[in-house]
């Protein structure tokens, strides 16, 4: 039975914990955070919850490190000691790499780095995960299954954990401004939001699926939409004047260079 540990217990780390708690897994699930009551909810879940950022390591095989960036050299240095050559440290910390973890721990540590998004908490996440360190293929491949309780997971190069920030990590507010432009319409047309919320919401389902399941490139998708003098293409036309593609461009950008400034 693999023991398993995470340092925060905020929306993300809750997230991945309900997964592995509601799963089929046999895994012992141990949690701290300096927030009691975000402790409690976790032990309804049959979470252990700990005294200290230490007493984590001290019990469990994997470590989530689920706290801000911003926090982890503080929690990195208090730990620095229960870190054994067998852990494998797992951190979702946006920016950080395996090279800085192993330098404030120890240097042969077993490091995993994912990226994970918010949709993990109703289960139908996007993660990506990079191998890090001394971590072994069979270790790799369970931090990959416990992603996998949370939705869809793909494997990426250490060296572009920054750059795919902007393609899951971020990318949900980006559709969500997006969505609140096309709802925002629909209530100055006096269209009730509520309708069009589900409306859009599940086209955004449907279209996302056409994009995985139906074959046809997205090109192709944006064609079947576009009849020749019809309402898509004047749509179109708008967004292509205002550099919707540049635009989006311009934003996977600056998320990138924020990531490398936030890197470690």
């Amino acid at each position: 039975m693999e023991k398993v540990g995470f340092i925060g217990a905020g929306n993300m780390g809750f997230a991945i914990l309900k997964a592995i708690a509601g799963s089929k897994s046999e895994a012992s699930l141990y949690a701290f955070d300096t927030d009691e009551q975000k402790l409690s909810r976790l032990e309804e879940m049959g979470v252990k919850a700990l005294g200290s950022e230490c007493e984590v390591f001290d019990n469990c095989k994997y470590v989530f490190l689920a706290v801000k960036p911003q926090q982890l050299e503080e929690v990195l240095r208090k730990v620095k000691d229960s870190v054994r050559e067998d852990t494998v440290i797992v951190s979702i910390c946006a920016g950080i790499t395996g090279e800085y973890i192993c330098s404030m721990t120890r240097q042969d540590a077993k490091v995993v780095l994912v990226m994970p998004n918010t949709p993990l908490l109703l289960g139908e996440g996007a993660t990506a995960l990079a191998k890090s360190g001394k971590t072994s293929d069979e270790e790799f491949a369970y931090v990959c299954s416990v992603f996998g309780m949370c939705g869809e997971y793909a494997v990426v190069s250490q060296d572009k954990m920054k750059e795919i920030i902007a393609i899951n990590g971020s990318s949900p507010a980006f559709i969500y401004l997006y969505a609140k432009a096309f709802i925002d319409y629909a209530k100055s047309v006096d269209i009730d939001d509520e309708v069009a919320k589900k409306l859009f919401a599940k086209t955004l389902i449907g279209s996302a699926k056409m994009i995985t399941d139906s074959g046809y490139s997205i090109d192709e998708l944006i064609t079947m939409v576009s009849s020749k003098g019809g309402t898509t293409i004047e749509g179109l036309k708008k967004l292509r004047e205002g550099n919707l593609e540049q635009t989006v461009s311009e934003c996977c950008k600056a998320c990138t260079k924020r990531a490398y400034e936030l890197s470690k």
